[in-house]
């Protein structure tokens, strides 16, 4: 509804601005008002809150039509002294245009092509006396006040508009109020817009309507204590909200308040209390608070328990702390004294937790709003693969782009000049930038256990298609069709067990699915939790999986899970260690605290020396056998290797010839066989080349190829890993894991009758025909996929001759 005012002005109730919006001096009004007021996109409009500022108009958004909504950022908010969800009064005025507009710093500076930078900015936007204005230069904002405009009143910049711009600091004229320096703003903080709103609730209300509570008849909240990972953003939201309820602001340390004098820590604590009452509203604001209230059954020392005592005092004491709020940030809050943990203390606790994709695409909004990016820059690409990067590591990222991009200029920059315009246009932040600044910026939440995303694709794998196939199913489908899993009602499965023999490539395998995901991979080595300390390994793995947690997706892979969680119980006399290890890696796969875009991936070629408990659904539920390579899975394998070696090969090579000669080969030996041959080759070349000259040798070494005798000599010195009955026993093992009872007493039963078959072929002549039907029995026993009909029928075949009715 449009509710009209005096002097042709409206009432309207001001709301954050959209976030591509913020910093470009418009405004969004309803549609129902711009029709009503006959606005068009372009006007110059005043808003008249506590003071008056101006804008360029812009349609508002279909869903605020009806309701009277102007989105104002924090920049016009501050400038117009006013606040969201506050009424205010716009009309529209005939702006003239500025011949000049004079900017002056609010702090001393010095800014070479300045006032080149500010014209661009400015172009299109209105201005008026007194007005802030704020800046964001290579990730550092800096605030601007135009000074004087000519002529007088809302202006508009255009490029016959002289700006100067002066080193002295903006000094308000005798007796006119400061204009509010804009500092930071709710536009200003991206991926935490639940987090913010529920402050705001906790925060804005009491402050500004106090009247409301004292109509309820209860007592408006008193703190608010915002915990989670370093640079998250809870100092800044702090600011935020202080700086749009225009609240007085104190900022509380530790070392601030300690004093080695008794009864000083507390003295100094009661005079911050008494200053913010005195100033009320009022926001203190204690940083690591978890330095100055930590437990106090826990501490040692007088002063802190005394400073507890205190806190809680002031806190809830008898004296009313009237329009006073404490906000508290830690990203230790189990440190914290359980006293302050409760209602009328710290009544509300927010987790201020590592963003997420579309939470890391907001703040690279924000931190790139003032960066010159160029077009091949994808912020949705970029924030896709900065899984476990927090708001802090998200503004160094973009700041160590723009300084790589300015280094390219920096030689084109003469000392006693300044920078050329045509530099200055030139300068753009590109991709390569951000992949330079990738190199130098890791993810705070994941610094003490990442590993690198492997650079291991599923190209690099040589066959293995149907493992790859439940690999993705089980790893990228849960994140990339999570609203299918949603619609189903199901969750992906948590675990996966790749198991099979040594050499068949199932780390290879986990590097790659976390690689085609985009997850952060955390490799666990079981050595590294285990220790002599009681409580240090369960530790460990605690803080495996919460690291984990906070910078999902990511994949923790237990490699040799074996040796780190046997069966319990089968170690008599130990210390008990790894049977501690298994129960808390079991409580943390499926305990109270769920596991969220955390997939726990495992291998193994023991399969039956893993606890259990460990494989039953619900904890590692997916097993994926990785079996060793058949003809096909030899030759993509073979195709891998030497899929860059094209030019080096001698016509004699074939591939598949080298397949049929490395029957019991595994990945681990054919990458093997590879080099082997590569070195003969080598071995060969320097045999010849010695004694010739360097330039000989340079322009000989585009005739080196690496010949079928070469491979010939290779296959003398690398032995297949596995013979038939290792293959035969890894097979029988995955039986156990993979099939059901009545499958299992089919390949039981085959297994059986080729056992009797070659036991009774000892000392007699077995036919061809019998011979040839059990290798048939055989192939499809230990063929990968298995056809149970054909295998049922071959047995009875077999045993059929073997008791003489067949």
């Amino acid at each position: 509804m449009i509710i009209m005012a005096d002097n042709d002005y409206v009432n309207v109730v001001v709301k954050e601005a959209a976030r591509d919006d913020a910093g470009r001096g418009i405004a969004r009004v309803s549609m129902d008002v711009m029709r009503a007021l006959g606005f068009v996109s372009g006007d110059v409009i005043e808003i008249q809150g506590k003071r008056k500022a101006n804008a360029i108009v812009w349609p508002g958004f279909p869903e605020d039509t009806g309701r009277g909504i102007l989105r104002i950022d924090g920049n016009i908010r501050s400038n117009a002294g006013t606040g969201v969800d506050e009424t205010v009064r716009i009309r529209k005025v005939q702006a003239s245009v500025a011949t000049k507009v004079v900017i002056q710093p609010t702090q001393p500076i010095r800014l070479v092509g300045g006032e080149q930078y500010l014209r661009r900015l400015l172009h299109g936007r209105s201005v008026m006396e007194g007005q802030s204005l704020r800046v964001d230069v290579i990730g550092n904002p800096l605030t601007f006040v135009i000074a004087k405009v000519t002529p007088k009143g809302i202006v508009v910049v255009t490029d016959e508009t002289t700006i100067e711009l002066k080193e002295t600091p903006y000094k308000p004229e005798e007796g006119k109020k400061e204009a509010a320096t804009a500092d930071i703003h709710y536009e200003d903080i991206g991926g935490l817009g639940r987090e913010l709103q529920q402050v705001r609730e906790m925060i804005e209300l009491p402050l500004r309507h106090p009247e409301i509570f004292e109509k309820l008849g209860i007592q408006p909240p008193k703190g608010v204590l915002l915990y989670g990972p370093p640079g998250t953003g809870k100092t800044l939201i702090a600011k935020a909200v202080a700086n749009e309820v225009d609240a007085h602001f104190i900022t509380l340390s530790g070392p601030e308040i300690i004093s080695k004098y008794y009864g000083e820590s507390e003295g100094n604590l009661r005079q911050v209390f008494e200053e913010a009452q005195q100033n009320a509203p009022t926001i203190i604001f204690i940083d690591e608070i978890d330095s100055i209230a930590p437990k106090r059954e826990d501490t040692k020392g007088e002063v802190e328990r005394r400073v507890v005592a205190q806190l809680l005092a002031l806190m809830d004491g008898l004296k009313g702390r009237g329009e006073v709020i404490v906000i508290a940030a830690t990203n230790l809050p189990d440190a914290l004294d359980p006293a302050l943990r409760r209602g009328g203390r710290f009544d509300r606790e927010i987790e201020i937790g590592i963003p997420d994709r579309n939470g890391r695409e907001d703040i690279f909004k924000v931190h790139t709003r003032g960066v010159p990016l160029a077009e091949d820059v994808d912020l949705k690409d970029l924030s896709e693969t900065t899984h476990g990067f927090v708001g802090a590591d998200i503004a160094l990222l973009v700041k160590e782009a723009a300084m790589h991009a300015l280094r390219k200029v920096i030689p084109k920059i003469k000392d006693d000049e300044g920078i050329p315009d045509e530099v200055l246009d030139q300068l753009k932040v590109t991709n390569a930038d951000f992949t330079e600044a990738r190199k130098h910026v890791d993810p705070s939440a994941m610094r003490e256990v990442l590993v690198e995303v492997p650079d291991v694709k599923w190209e690099d794998i040589g066959g293995l298609e149907q493992v790859k196939k439940d690999l993705t199913e089980t790893v990228e489908w849960p994140l990339k069709y999570a609203d299918v899993f949603e619609k189903l009602e199901t969750s992906a499965p948590k675990g996966i067990l790749l198991f099979g023999p040594p050499g068949t490539g199932k780390t290879m395998l986990a590097k790659a699915v976390a690689n085609e995901s985009q997850c952060n991979f955390i490799s666990v080595k079981g050595p590294e939790l285990l220790s002599k300390w009681v409580g240090e390994s369960e530790k460990g793995v605690r803080d495996i999986f919460r690291k984990a947690r906070q910078a999902a997706p990511s994949i923790i892979f237990f490699d040799e899970i074996d040796a780190l969680v046997p069966s319990r119980g089968s170690y008599t006399g130990s210390s008990h260690v790894t049977e501690s290890v298994v129960s808390q890696i079991l409580t943390e796969l499926d305990g109270l605290e769920e596991l969220k875009n955390v997939v726990v991936l495992a291998a193994t070629n023991r399969p039956d020396m893993i606890d259990k408990a460990l494989m039953r659904p619900g904890r590692l539920d997916r097993h994926l056998y990785v079996p060793p390579p058949d003809r096909e899975g030899r030759k993509k394998i073979f195709e891998v290797y030497l899929r860059h070696a094209e030019a080096i090969l001698s016509g004699d090579v074939k591939i598949d010839d080298l397949v049929e000669k490395t029957e019991r080969f595994v990945g681990a030996d054919i990458e093997a066989l590879v080099r082997e041959a590569k070195l003969s080759a080598m071995r060969e070349f320097i045999g010849v080349m010695t004694g010739k000259t360097e330039l000989e040798r340079t322009e000989a070494i585009g005739n080196v190829r690496i010949t079928g005798k070469h491979f010939e000599d290779a296959l003398l010195k690398v032995n297949g890993s596995l013979d038939r009955d290792t293959t035969e026993q890894s097979e029988r093992q995955s039986w156990e894991i993979l099939f059901n009872q009545d499958q299992r007493m089919i390949l039981e039963d085959a297994a059986a009758v080729i056992k009797r078959a070659e036991l009774k072929g000892i000392g007699t002549t077995v036919p061809d025909s019998q011979k040839s039907e059990i290798e048939d029995l055989r192939t499809a026993l230990y063929r990968q996929t298995k056809d149970f009909g054909l295998i049922k029928e071959r047995t009875a075949q077999v045993k059929g001759h073997l008791d003489g009715t067949g």
